[in-house]
């Protein structure tokens, strides 16, 4: 089985090909243990060399690689699996399309009944957020890190998102989350290198 464990990077958007590879290399040499590639524009070209690179990238690096929402995109280029949202199909779904073996990450927001049924839908990790005000989603759902302690006994992983830095970082692993997701906290620190080595050692 898969261990989701540790830290988690979720790729910054970035029309230049070249810099986004340029600047995930820099956080996979220091303690990154999953990418996810997320990219919200309509660009299907782009968004599939992208991926497509950052997979090669991942595997060379024996970094685990998700595709945040779409099951076709991970499917094309092999990746590890797949991070779904609210609106992005079912489990059931996804894993028919990428195979027994496939991670299945779920948003469940605040809400540890969202956990419980994908549980019973036989995802591979839980993700709550946000825990801290995020950069990325300002009007994301506040998720308290007393869910973390709850999802114990869920007996699936679970990721913390939102908001989350160097700075922050340990009282959420101290919570009880198995991984941290981390943008902005890495890509946009003074110096990401660093930033991912000081939320990597957490977990050591």
């Amino acid at each position: 089985m898969t261990v989701i464990k540790g830290l988690y990077a979720v790729s910054p958007e970035a029309e230049d090909s070249a810099q986004l590879l340029a600047k995930v290399s820099q956080v996979l040499d220091n303690g990154v243990a999953i990418l996810q590639y997320r990219n919200k524009s309509d660009n299907t070209v782009r968004r599939l060399r992208q991926a497509s690179l950052l997979a090669s990238l991942c595997k060379s690096r024996h970094v685990l690689f998700l595709i945040n929402d779409d099951v076709t995109l991970a499917r094309a280029v092999q990746a590890d699996g797949v991070h779904l949202g609210k609106t992005d199909g079912s489990v059931a779904d996804a894993r028919a399309m990428l195979g027994s073996d496939a991670i299945i990450g779920v948003s469940c927001y605040d809400d540890i009944h969202l956990a419980e049924q994908a549980v019973r839908d036989g995802a591979s990790y839980v993700a709550f957020g946000a825990v801290y005000p995020s950069h990325t989603k300002p009007h994301a759902v506040a998720a308290p890190l007393s869910l973390f302690a709850q999802a114990k006994k869920l007996g699936l992983p679970s990721v913390a998102i939102g908001g989350i830095t160097a700075e922050n970082a340990a009282a959420v692993v101290e919570a009880g989350a198995d991984a941290i997701a981390v943008i902005s906290g890495l890509f946009g620190a003074q110096d990401p290198a660093a930033a991912a080595r000081q939320m990597a050692a957490l977990f050591d």
